[in-house]
């Protein structure tokens, strides 16, 4: 499985202070991310707000599709309060790796975060950069397959359900879900069928 390679001492924060831009002095209890190199290799970190801000600090996230044996697929649709497209389907779990966590802790707590959902095995797939305007991400994507029963909404989550295959490919490029979500169930749709 792919995994994250940290230093033995703090990494430095990033981005690092230039003539024209003092150096970075987070705000006390700031939730901090790793900077990453495409190979996983942790070169820095830096404070949350920053990686949304066009700086395009490369970053892990981590992303938990859930399937059940009949073949469909639980999304969960963005709380509008979301700083990043809200109001969009989305894939059941994604969030941020902080800084110091591996990347199975970091699915599990998201997991529970998003959905109150903890008794799963996940099945590691794969690892691909996403680039969109405002960020680029490290995204290491899981599975879970079995007949889960979740039903939550909180702050984070507006709404959630089981989707068909063939309903989400019918609803792509109808600006019902993220982006991200469009480019990854393209790439791994098969993948996941597989695994069932």
């Amino acid at each position: 499985m792919f995994e994250l390679i940290y230093p033995v001492d703090p990494a430095p924060l990033l981005p690092l202070p230039s003539s024209d831009k003092p150096g970075l002095r987070p705000a006390r209890g700031s939730e901090m991310l790793p900077v990453v190199e495409e190979n996983g290799l942790v070169i820095g970190q830096t404070p949350r707000k920053l990686v949304h801000s066009g700086l395009k600090l490369l970053h892990p996230v981590v992303h938990l599709h859930i399937l059940n044996r009949s073949g469909e697929l639980f999304l969960q649709k963005r709380s509008m309060s979301k700083d990043l497209l809200p109001g969009k389907w989305d894939t059941a779990v994604g969030g941020h790796v902080d800084y110091g966590e591996l990347l199975e802790s970091a699915l599990y707590r998201e997991a529970f975060e998003e959905l109150s959902f903890s008794a799963f095995n996940p099945i590691y797939l794969k690892t691909y950069l996403w680039e969109s305007s405002t960020e680029k991400e490290l995204v290491n994507v899981f599975a879970a397959v079995g007949n889960f029963k979740i039903d939550v909404t909180n702050e984070e989550v507006s709404e959630c359900r089981y989707w068909s295959m063939e309903e989400i490919a019918s609803s792509l490029g109808k600006e019902v879900f993220t982006p991200n979500f469009e480019h990854e169930f393209s790439m791994m749709r098969q993948t996941l069928l597989a695994l069932l």
